[in-house]
């Protein structure tokens, strides 16, 4: 064993299935895994902090179809997801390339769909101080896709907060513009 441990748990995981990590083929396989979950675990997502001041008050901003990976924590494989953000400005707009930086900050770990939408509205909130907040994701998860059922299907989760809480045309316009009608 070296002394890399994702290198070792590569290695093991070969021999685990039979396979034998020197031959050709597999031979960097075990450095190729280890600088993978490297690289994905320690992604930055760079500066969040953009803030326009824009006359938008009573406007519904939405960002839809940021597309992301992540990786099921109780599986430990990906599940692909397809995030809309809605929010009303108190007085400022993000910058329109925080809302994907957010998403994948919070993408870029072990996740569960249910919590990534909760990550990303709360950071939403706290950059952009409204309460008015709204996060959809549709995801289709491996774990489900490529083991037990082996059927793919795509899973749906929202949190809405502030104005979007409340049942209406606001959060059906909302709804229907973040899932595109995928829902």
């Amino acid at each position: 064993m070296g002394s890399d441990p994702l290198e070792d748990v590569a290695r093991r995981l070969l021999v685990g299935i039979g396979e034998d990590p020197e031959r050709d083929g597999l031979k960097d396989t075990p450095a190729r895994f280890a600088r993978w979950w490297r690289e994905f675990s320690t992604y930055d997502a760079g500066e969040v902090g953009t803030l326009f001041r824009l006359p938008a008050d009573g406007q519904t901003i939405m960002v839809s179809d940021i597309r992301l990976w992540s990786l099921c924590e109780h599986h430990l494989l990906p599940f692909s997801c397809t995030i809309g953000i809605a929010y009303r400005p108190s007085g400022e707009v993000l910058g329109l390339s925080k809302f994907a930086r957010i998403a994948q900050r919070h993408a870029h770990r072990l996740q569960v769909q249910e919590r990534l939408v909760q990550d990303i509205a709360d950071e939403i909130g706290k950059v952009t101080g409204t309460p008015d907040v709204a996060v959809t994701a549709q995801g289709e998860h491996l774990c489900m896709s490529m083991r037990g059922i082996r059927t793919p299907a795509l899973m749906t989760s929202s949190v809405f907060r502030g104005v979007f809480e409340q049942p209406g045309m606001v959060r059906q316009e909302v709804f229907t513009t973040l899932l595109g009608g995928r829902a």
